[in-house]
């Protein structure tokens, strides 16, 4: 009989330490369900003040297009927000026109120029279709069960990870801290995930405090492709 109640007591023993652990485990998620909300709400009003102060200025964006690693194009444009919300560009200085070769192989370079010129604005499409950030789409991924919350390996910082967030299969990773988004990276794809697409953004702030997007790269591996945009000299 005692050999009994010994085998017993271990036994609550065990379901006890079970029952904390999974209550525990239970609060923790909980804690950081509460955490997500938080965050994406105050980046959802991060955003909404930065592009309401960014109206009231004009800036320098520079776009340098690289294929298998040649710089192949570098134009600057002074941007500024229209009355719809849209950025509006003036490009600055003049762009040298291309000296068009004749015959078949003139017309295989317009083709190539062509289908570069295509794939390029569709890029910049896809690019707008995460920058900046939308609140409903972040609000859809969390709802959905796709958005988690991680933390770097000192505990002081973390990431919003989304899955699923334009395209089926694609992630984006925004890295948020104290009322400012720092840093994005972008995992997708243009048509089909073969033709895979990189992007990296870092952000910065002015001195009198709106949060910009500073800097993209697009790395199209496929194609070969990088696009480096760079936006500067921000004036009202």
């Amino acid at each position: 009989m005692p050999i009994i109640r010994k085998r017993c007591r271990a036994g609550h023993a065990l379901l006890s330490v079970v029952a904390i652990c999974w209550l525990s485990s239970g609060l923790l998620g909980q804690d950081q369900k509460e955490v997500l909300q938080q965050r994406l709400a105050a980046i959802r009003d991060s955003v909404a003040k930065n592009q309401e102060a960014l109206r009231q200025y004009t800036w320098t964006e520079t776009i340098e297009v690289s294929l298998k690693g040649e710089v192949k194009s570098r134009q600057q444009n002074e941007c500024r927000y229209g009355p719809d919300g849209n950025v509006v560009k003036t490009p600055l200085g003049a762009r040298p026109e291309p000296k068009k070769k004749r015959g078949l192989k003139g017309r295989i370079v317009e083709n190539k120029v062509g289908e570069l010129k295509d794939y390029l604005d569709r890029a910049g499409s896809l690019i707008r279709r995460y920058v900046p950030p939308d609140p409903d789409l972040m609000k859809q991924a969390y709802q959905a069960g796709k958005a988690t919350l991680n933390r770097d390996a000192a505990g002081s910082g973390s990431a919003i990870v989304f899955k699923d967030y334009v395209k089926p299969g694609d992630e984006m990773s925004l890295d948020f801290q104290q009322g400012a988004i720092l840093s994005m990276s972008v995992k997708t794809y243009l048509d089909e995930p073969s033709d895979a697409v990189n992007l990296a953004l870092n952000f910065q702030s002015l001195a009198d405090g709106p949060n910009y997007l500073a800097e993209t790269i697009l790395d199209a591996t496929a194609k070969q492709i990088r696009i480096r945009t760079t936006n500067f000299d921000h004036h009202r």
